[in-house]
């Protein structure tokens, strides 16, 4: 549901405006936002999964312990196959029993790696789209307030480069960790059974890399964070540039250049970003690298003086016949099987590190709470009195945003309403006229409770709004705004919003309902014709009739029209003017209204000005009163006159 101007717009300008603002400051300044239990929490989505987890984790134990074998067989088929220790020639009998061991191992790992890989992809891929989900409909859930302070490129990359870099997370990066993890300490130990001692050498250096390691990944999330928030711009100005809105104005004012020079500035910004989050601690893995490469020349350096008796360790003299080519060989190729799965934790952890931004930007969304729902005790509205709406002293100031949740304004904030009281039976019509600015639109919000009041009451049916469901509201509530929302489908698939389930008999009624049938008809497809990206294939007029057609196909009991002809030329307003009046029919209609000509036969006529409500009456009252509605009603027929002379 949607209704014109909205906060940033006609009726709330300034609440809009601060909301906007101060979000874009806080968002330039702050860093990724702290999350209670981020990892607690991270591992609970986990859990509806747990049993597909365990066989994916039992399978990365399994390969990553399997990964120890060649190298213990390759010291085997040296010391007991090629060069027995007896002194005795090669045993092939032995060489092609090992060798078909190693084989075998490398098949067997082969094949529960390729087993492993799709169902940690399946967990990664369910855990990411039941986040997108849950993201969705928290979002959705959201009152009026959020959306209007949140750029919707903002919300695009959340739900969608966000959680896929999570994804990309979840697929690969913690199984990496657990297979490296138990790579290297199985690795590790294989190191000590083989010598102690050159074990110990290899690895000494690694805590004060781990050390580093956790610097580097704290500098590198900094950056991460930096990049998602310039991804978020750059896909909110490609959402604002590429709408046919946005294309139409860019065309029309020429500014495709200056558009292109936005979005290749933004672009430029990403990809140093980029650049810099990329190149953020190789200096320190290149380090590592070159270190950890040095270890099995230092190991054949030292293994020498060993053997030669120069370097006696533990007690042991000239010469160390523990020390065979057999177990060099195999002590180097372990030292490269260390070399692998240590390097990848490193890398593993400072993606773990920089993945923390994009958790805590996840989590912050999903813990946002609207501030309009039900309450425990809401009920529905009195069918027999769903026509019956009154403000009761209404008073309303537009929130603030601190953060990504929208708050109360204070008093500090100027009210948008003051002391509005009016009354609205089965039937009736109304109609709010009154400058740019005045409280029109808000009206229309606070009716439909797309916002609560911040004083005095609202009553719907009888009964305060905020103590009804909210589903129980918009069940007899229509609205049709100056710009009337169109998904890129059907002209039926459009009806159909309203009521999913219409038959075609019930569409073509609601269509002639809204002088729209025969214009229907003469499309290329019929109804089944698509009507373009927000409605573009049709014209302004058609779009009103047809979002009209959609209020009808839901039948409501309180019809709000929202500037629903200001935008329109004569000929079109004549068209859905008519289309009006057959909607009006048996309904309580509030009408918003720019153009007075079209609300003169209202039963009652409120002028708003500063938010409250200073003269109210029929047009001919009104007109006789001389007052503001009389000022403003001979200020535009003397534009249409002029209008219509030149």
């Amino acid at each position: 549901m949607s209704l014109g101007g909205g906060p940033g717009g006609m009726g709330g300008g300034r609440g809009g405006g601060m909301m906007r603002d101060e979000a874009e400051v806080r968002s330039a300044n702050a860093d990724a936002p702290e999350v209670p239990d981020l990892w607690r929490r991270v591992a609970a989505m986990f859990a509806p999964y747990k049993w597909l987890l365990v066989i994916a984790l039992s399978m990365v134990i399994v390969t990553s312990a399997l990964g120890v074998a060649p190298a213990l067989l390759t010291q085997q088929i040296f010391d007991r196959a090629l060069f027995p220790l007896d002194g005795s020639g090669p045993d092939l009998g032995m060489l092609w029993l090992l060798a078909g061991a190693m084989l075998g191992v490398i098949v067997l790992t082969a094949g529960i790696d390729l087993g492993q890989t799709y169902i940690t992809s399946r967990i990664g891929n369910s855990v990411s789209t039941d986040l997108r989900v849950r993201m969705f409909e928290r979002l959705m859930s959201m009152e009026l307030a959020f959306f209007t302070a949140t750029k919707t490129g903002e919300l695009q990359s959340r739900l969608q480069n966000d959680v896929g870099g999570i994804a990309t997370t979840l697929r690969s990066t913690f199984t990496a960790m657990v297979g490296n993890i138990v790579t290297a300490g199985a690795s590790i130990a294989a190191m000590f059974v083989l010598d102690w001692r050159l074990a110990i050498l290899s690895i000494v250096f690694l805590p004060p890399l781990l050390v580093l390691q956790r610097r580097v990944g704290q500098v590198r999330a900094r950056v991460a964070t930096r990049a998602q928030r310039s991804l978020a711009d750059l896909t909110a100005i490609t959402e604002e540039s590429l709408s046919v809105s946005g294309v139409l104005l860019a065309k029309t004012v020429g500014r495709e250049q200056a558009e292109s020079a936005r979005y290749r500035a933004a672009n430029e910004h990403q990809r140093s970003l980029q650049m810099e989050l990329a190149m953020r601690g190789q200096w320190f893995f290149s380090a590592v690298s070159v270190l950890m490469s040095l270890v099995p020349i230092i190991v054949y350096v030292i293994a020498g003086y060993l053997i030669a008796g120069e370097l006696p360790i533990a007690g042991i003299g000239a010469g160390d016949a523990g020390l065979t080519a057999g177990t060099i060989v195999a002590f180097t190729s372990m030292n490269a099987q260390v070399r692998r799965p240590l390097l990848g934790l490193m890398r593993t952890g400072l993606d773990i590190q920089t993945s923390k931004a994009l958790f805590a930007r996840i989590f912050e969304y999903l813990d946002l709470e609207p501030s309009i729902v039900d309450a425990p005790d809401a009920r529905d509205a009195n069918p027999e009195r769903v026509g019956e709406l009154a403000f009761e002293d209404v008073e309303f100031r537009y929130p603030v945003l601190r953060g990504a949740q929208p708050e109360p304004a204070g008093d500090a904030a100027p009210p948008t309403l003051q002391d509005v009281s009016f009354t609205v039976g089965p039937g009736e019509f109304i109609a709010f006229v009154g400058p740019s600015g005045a409280g029109k639109t808000t009206i229309g919000y606070l009716a439909t409770r797309l916002y609560d009041v911040t004083g005095g009451t609202v009553r719907f049916a009888g009964d305060d709004i905020r103590e009804l469901r909210k589903e129980s509201v918009v069940e007899h509530v229509g609205v049709v705004s100056q710009d009337s929302y169109l998904v890129h489908d059907t002209v039926a698939a459009n009806l159909r919003l309203a009521k999913p389930d219409a038959t075609q008999e019930e569409l073509e009624a609601a269509a002639s309902a809204a002088n729209l049938h025969e214009r229907i008809l003469a499309l290329p497809h019929g109804y089944g014709t698509v009507v373009g990206e927000r409605g573009t294939r049709l014209s302004g007029g058609e779009r009103q009739r047809l979002a009209i057609a959609r209020v009808l196909l839901r039948d409501p009991a309180v019809l709000i029209l929202d500037e629903a002809t200001s935008a329109l030329d004569t000929a079109s307003e004549r068209h859905v003017q008519r289309a009006i009046d057959a909607a009006r029919e048996g309904r309580t209609v509030i009408a918003i209204a720019h153009r007075l000509s079209t609300i003169r036969a209202a039963d009652r006529i409120h002028v708003l000005d500063k938010g409250r409500i200073v003269e109210r009456g029929t047009h001919e009252e009104l007109i006789a009163r001389g007052g503001v509605y009389a000022g403003l009603y001979l200020q535009q027929d003397g534009d249409q006159r002029r209008g219509e002379d030149g």
